[in-house]
């Protein structure tokens, strides 16, 4: 058994290593294993590999009912920016989201006119959570 020091990712780990194929030890490897005393094996973390982020389609979930825009993630609202009667073109912003300290923007699906709001700034709100309800 061999103690190797292992940098993954900018992280050192402490591993023992056993060597399948040794002939021979070193006589420098033969003193030292004879006054070292094995140690805990280190904790290794498991190797993680991850595909590629997938870009996200533009347009969000699907509204809950007919007319509600669904919050597009968890997080806190920031801003109301239409008022109830409001006429909005697809496209145009409805609410500001923040969430790990960036804000999101949360548009109109389609035309319609502003029915009700049903959230308010400050609200915490969970991914799907119906905001506004365009008629």
């Amino acid at each position: 058994m061999k103690k190797l020091r292992v940098t993954v990712d900018g992280k050192a780990y402490e591993v023992l290593v056993e060597i399948l194929d040794k002939e021979e030890e070193s006589p420098a490897e033969k003193r030292r294993s004879a006054w070292t005393t094995p140690a805990a094996p280190a904790q290794v973390a498991p190797a993680h590999v991850s595909a590629p982020p997938v870009a996200k389609p533009a347009h969000h979930a699907a509204a809950a009912a007919p007319g509600e825009v669904p919050s597009p993630l968890a997080g806190k609202v920031v801003s109301i920016d239409v008022q109830p009667g409001q006429r909005v073109e697809a496209n145009d912003q409805l609410v500001t989201l923040e969430a790990m300290k960036m804000n999101t923007y949360v548009f109109a699906p389609a035309a319609g006119t502003v029915e009700s709001i049903l959230v308010k700034a400050g609200d915490a709100v969970e991914e799907g959570q119906p905001l506004v309800k365009l008629a």
